[in-house]
């Protein structure tokens, strides 16, 4: 008998352990993990976990309150309840209060608030105060008006929000809202990261959840969920008698599901909710209306947007194919025929999960409508099923936030703001002394001669090709225009050959233009393993000339809603400039009816790529100062093109893809295609035919097709606002208040509160200072009418004014006039500079008595006044 009983418990201590091993496979362990019993003296076990008492963990969270309370519940108030002892205590706090954590990894995290408002032998009125009182975050308010239940003094309420936490603390304060004597309160906190791409689609607004419905299931309690959420039936919520008439039933699975890579984790949801699911269901055999769906209605707030998940598992059908279904919401389609097996792949009982975003829930009843049903008019079974919904609202502006800091904390911030004004004081005397020194200068070489004289650069011989410095093995390694057949290009079959560049002595130079063998050499054969972008014109290859020279190599496909006249251009162009912020042109290839053109190869891709993400892939984080740098790079390249000759070059295709970053992360403008040559000295303006990439084209060059300089101004605006938010210009996924970023951007900065749209991932670095003049040079450049806009070299004082501000140097927000101080400190131009210009259709570049100017030939032609202008705020 000993022997058996040892056998029995040897056999349960394996069952057990099974039981754990499996258990911990779908076991999420948290980075940030803070659970608090708030006002309680002791430990509070809840389930399966552990509150710790307020006061228990100093050194990751701190309690800052100067008039704050632990009260107690009195005997019998909180019986009955599930986790009954979490709700015993509370901590009162009345004046503004606040829980600080430390946040070990930033990203998405959970934020659990548990109230309850017991009766107490204290003073304090908790039934009244659950109505009056506020909740905010650094970045945003998520309770203004107490809570959100209306039965909250008779039942506990949790509201839970999911924050994108981009900071190494977490603040959350509470802010009582009532008359004298009133308070806020909390019984329980819960804070703990979770995956990052857990509910990505809202972007970084803070979700807060509303309802979280196991469909045709039981009820799942937190220590069943990995996450530990709380999951309702769908019964209370189902319309039961309705002018469709549906039957629907609970079904169960027994059966292992199949969880594919990519689809839904244990995560997203558990296998509770996957394994039961609401089917419709039909009646006597007959076949379905298509009218007849399932309907539920959650209650909602209207005007608020939403976020709507929809999980669903094929735990019914027999065979792929069968269950075919459409989901609304509201009036609005959700989902469209959807096939759950050809999405698996053809697999059966496999999660998964559907969002959609409502912009806004409008219906004056407070009530939002879920409907689902058959794809078709007529159906045999199955004919839809839903396993599980979650309903969560969009936090996109409640108020202004309102933060206490911890105690320790606001004691360096003092420090620093002392330490910083002194310093920024005597900062601000260096320059302005440096500053006077240089204007003197510039006064007294004036007056010793007519003009400025020179520089090393501009003396220098034009921009020599690569083509004549390196050494490819074979015959003739390159020939030049004049001596190749123009009947081979396709540039010639569009109108006229290629220029061969012009030395400044009038004499020819070995041209761009690269054999196509070198090239399918270089780039093997064209491969798509070496592929790096791909635009309108065609693929852009990483390669390597023999030399060992990378560049990145732009072919022109079959498809190409771009050919020969903006090939043509872009040689044309970029020949005859040459600039740091611009992206240097090595050659070209014309032969066997090829357009293909060569640039310096760009280490670290474009702007977008390392805001968003190539590709599906993460993107890896410019700081704000690296943002920056880059949009002044690119004004800077603007900028050059605006004014190293007469008549400006105006780009017409600014966007973050084509502005490239280098090695050093340089901003480099590119993608020259669509540029064209911009009015002459008496004209305002050139009419031509709208062109430019969606969502960046200046609206008044689209109602007038006048285009200017100001175009090009708009369009960096419009990168401005990139930059900061880190987000598509256009995101037709997004509510609709927030799908256009420009219209977005503007009536944030128009309410002074720009910071709440900032990228998390930078937004506590950005200094307020620094945000307020970045928003207004955006907003400035964003202006309806071009007139109104700014130059582009105010655009690139601005920017570097928000540099200096950034870098906190004493200079203040209102201290520079920036467009009077960059027209005093540029030198007057040259007479035989204001009557030269060059001819976008030629790519030649005369002076007013057709002369070449070979002043603008050269390769180093940015005048000394561009770089005067540009860095005097270095100086």
């Amino acid at each position: 008998m000993a022997g058996i009983a040892k056998l029995r418990s040897a056999s349960g201590a394996l069952v057990v352990m099974a039981a754990f091993i499996v258990c911990g496979a779908t076991a999420y362990t948290p980075e940030d993990n803070y659970l608090l019993s708030c006002g309680s003296s002791v430990d509070t076990p809840v389930g399966a976990r552990l509150f710790l008492a307020d006061g228990s963990n100093p050194g990751a969270v701190t309690l800052t309150s100067p008039e704050s309370a632990a009260v107690k519940a009195s005997p019998g108030t909180v019986s009955g309840f599930r986790d009954a002892e979490l709700y015993r205590t509370a901590r009162v706090f009345a004046a503004p209060s606040s829980y600080a954590f430390a946040i070990r990894r930033q990203g998405r995290h959970f934020l659990r608030l548990h109230f309850f408002p017991f009766e107490n032998g204290d003073s304090y009125d908790l039934a009244a105060a659950a109505r009056a009182f506020k909740v905010s975050t650094q970045d945003a308010v998520l309770l203004d008006s107490g809570l959100p239940s209306p039965n909250a003094s008779s039942w506990p309420v949790v509201v839970e929000f999911l924050l994108d936490v981009a900071r190494d603390t977490l603040v959350v304060t509470f802010v009582p809202l009532g008359a004298d004597g009133g308070v806020a309160f909390v019984n329980a906190v819960e804070v703990f990261s979770v995956p990052d791409d857990l509910l990505t689609k809202a972007g970084a607004f803070p979700l807060q959840t509303v309802h979280r419905v196991n469909v045709g299931g039981p009820a799942v309690a937190p220590d069943d969920d990995p996450l530990w959420r709380e999951w309702a039936i769908d019964w209370p919520s189902l319309l039961h008698s309705t002018v469709t008439d549906a039957v629907t039933r609970e079904v169960r699975y027994n059966g292992p599901l199949n969880r594919l890579p990519g689809q839904a984790t244990v995560t997203d949801a558990p296998d509770a909710v996957y394994t039961t699911a609401r089917e419709l269901v039909l009646t006597n055999g007959s076949t379905m209306d298509g009218m007849k769906q399932m309907v539920w209605n959650f209650d909602v707030d209207a005007q608020s947007a939403y976020l709507i998940r929809f999980h669903f598992c094929d735990i019914v059908g027999k065979a792929p194919g069968q269950l075919r279904m459409n989901a609304y919401v509201d009036d609005s389609p959700a989902i469209q025929d959807l096939d759950l097996a050809a999405d698996g792949g053809g697999a059966l009982a496999f999660p998964c999960y559907k969002d959609f975003v409502l912009p806004t829930a409008s219906v004056a009843s407070g009530k939002l409508a879920v409907w689902v049903g058959p794809w078709e008019n007529e159906i045999v079974m199955p004919a839809a099923i839903l396993n599980g919904i979650e309903i969560m609202k969009m936090h996109q502006s409640a108020g202004s936030v309102v933060v206490v800091e911890p105690a320790s904390r606001a004691a360096r911030s003092r420090l620093a703001v002392i330490a910083g004004s002194v310093c920024g004081a005597f900062a601000f005397v260096s320059i302005a002394v440096a500053l006077a020194i240089v204007l003197r200068k510039k006064k007294k070489g004036r007056t010793t001669e007519e003009q400025p004289k020179p520089t090393q650069a501009q003396l220098s011989m034009p921009w020599m090709p690569l083509l004549g410095r390196i050494s490819i093995p074979g015959p003739s390694s390159f020939t030049t225009a004049s001596n190749t057949p123009a009947a081979a290009s396709p540039v010639a079959a569009a109108g006229a050959a290629i220029p061969s560049p012009v030395s400044a002595a009038g004499a020819a130079i070995p041209s761009y233009r690269f054999p196509f063998a070198v090239l399918q050499e270089a780039t093997r054969n064209f491969d798509d393993s070496l592929v790096v972008g791909q635009g309108g014109f065609g693929k852009v290859y990483a390669a390597e000339l023999p030399d060992g020279t990378k560049v990145a190599v732009k072919r022109a496909s079959p498809e190409s809603r771009q050919g020969a006249r903006e090939f043509r251009t872009e040689i044309e162009l970029l020949s005859g400039l040459r600039h740091r912020h611009l992206v240097s042109l090595v050659g070209y290839c014309d032969e066997r009816e090829e357009m293909i053109l060569l640039y310096e190869f760009m280490e670290h891709g474009s702007l977008r790529s390392r805001l968003y993400g190539r590709g599906g892939a993460p993107a890896r984080v410019l700081s704000w100062t690296q943002r920056l740098e880059a949009c002044a790079g690119a004004a800077r390249g603007l900028l050059y093109l605006h004014t190293a000759i007469a008549k400006p070059v105006i780009h017409r295709d600014v966007k973050s893809s084509n502005i490239l970053l280098d090695g050093e992360l340089t901003a480099k403008v590119a993608d020259f295609g669509l540029s064209r040559g911009g009015p002459e000295l008496d004209e305002t303006h050139v009419s031509t035919v709208v062109k430019g990439s969606f969502g960046y084209v200046d609206p008044e060059y689209c109602r007038t097709r006048k285009l200017t300089a100001k175009s090009d101004v708009y369009s960096l605006g419009v990168v401005l606002l990139e930059a900061l938010c880190a987000r598509p210009v256009v995101d037709p996924r997004m509510p609709k208040p927030m799908a256009n970023l420009v219209e977005w951007g503007l009536h944030w900065q128009g309410r002074g509160e720009l910071e709440k749209i900032v990228d998390r991932r930078i937004a506590a670095t950005v200094r307020p200072a620094a945000l307020r003049k970045y928003g207004e040079t955006a907003a400035r450049c964003l202006t309806e009418r071009g007139a109104d806009r700014p130059a582009m070299e105010d655009v690139v004082w601005s920017l570097q004014f928000v540099m200096r501000l950034q870098e906190g140097d004493g200079l203040d927000f209102s201290d520079v006039n920036s467009l009077k101080m960059v027209t005093e400190l540029r030198p007057p131009t040259p007479a035989h500079h204001q009557r030269s210009g060059v001819d976008c259709e030629t790519g030649s570049v005369e002076d007013g008595d057709g002369v070449p100017d070979d002043d603008y030939t050269d390769a180093s032609s940015m005048r000394g006044t561009f770089w005067q202008m540009v860095n005097v705020g270095r100086k």
